[in-house]
């Protein structure tokens, strides 16, 4: 398996395991693949969870602190900087 999918599935897990509104694994598909295209698009912790949070809102509306979202934000990119520096 390539691994940018085998990556993209440590993220699912993570934001599967995340469940900011307690909806149980499987309740978020749309925002866990918004949630990964932002993860494409940003390097920046602040950044990346603000849009997390704006997803989610988005969804739900219900808001999210963003403290919450900053420590999903920092756990999804240390995977992604583990996963783009090894060999």
């Amino acid at each position: 398996m390539r691994k940018e999918i085998q990556t993209n599935f440590q993220y699912v897990d993570v934001l599967n395991e995340w469940d900011p509104f307690q909806l149980k694994n499987g309740s978020y598909e749309t925002e866990i693949a918004d949630v990964i295209q932002a993860l494409h698009e940003l390097n920046d912790c602040a950044m990346l969870a603000k849009r997390i949070q704006t997803i989610y809102e988005f969804s739900f509306e219900k808001l999210i602190p963003i403290e919450n979202c900053v420590k999903i934000a920092a756990e999804l990119l240390a995977i992604k900087i583990n996963e783009t520096c090894s060999f």
